[in-house]
């Protein structure tokens, strides 16, 4: 029995995604899916860094 017709896409390696860095806290942090139309746009790691900038 035969479960589908074609072979899954897959994205890149986890290893292979790519890396910034925040500038409040200078932690790396990876691309995330939920940024793949606006990767280029994101520049804080978290909400809290986010906010902090504001302050």
């Amino acid at each position: 029995m035969s479960r589908g017709k074609g072979k899954i896409e897959r994205g890149p390696a986890k290893q292979n995604l790519p890396v910034k860095v925040c500038p409040v806290c200078d932690r790396p942090f990876s691309w995330r899916k939920k940024w793949a139309k606006t990767c280029d746009q994101v520049r804080y790691c978290s909400e809290g860094c986010r906010e902090a900038r504001k302050s």
